[in-house]
């Protein structure tokens, strides 16, 4: 992983976490790691893989990355207004990067499921990301 990765994750982190969307969904449970014992509904900035997306002339990096949010509401909505609201912050957001260029952040594809648990609903929202070096 490259210093990009790590920039990326910081700039979605901190858009989540001021995106009054996502915090009126989740509050500020916004994390890497989940604490143990979190309430829920939870956002997680989750696995990412970053790949080369140089030009002959200019380096670069592509990231697809995955944010998880957790909830134990009853039914989906919770969920799916949590996911919308990171959505809604992330698709096409112009994040300021350090030391990176953020060239584009896409919304790929969302898919939730109910976890064996049969009280967790899990959503997977998959982001494509492109970054350049300053």
């Amino acid at each position: 992983m490259s210093a990009a990765s790590w920039a990326l994750q910081q700039a979605i982190f901190a858009t989540l976490s001021s995106d009054s969307g996502v915090t009126d969904a989740v509050g500020e449970r916004i994390f890497d790691a989940v604490p143990r014992g979190a309430a829920y509904p939870y956002i997680v900035i989750g696995d990412d893989k970053e790949s080369d997306w140089s030009t002959a002339t200019e380096p670069g990096s592509a990231h697809a990355l995955t944010i998880h949010v957790w909830s134990r509401a009853a039914g989906r909505r919770e969920t799916r207004l949590a996911a919308q609201a990171v959505i809604a912050a992330l698709n096409g957001a112009e994040l300021a990067l350090s030391g990176q260029t953020l060239i584009d952040l896409r919304w790929l594809e969302s898919e939730s499921s109910r976890e064996s648990d049969g009280e967790t609903v899990h959503a997977q929202l998959r982001f494509r990301a492109v970054t350049e070096p300053e």
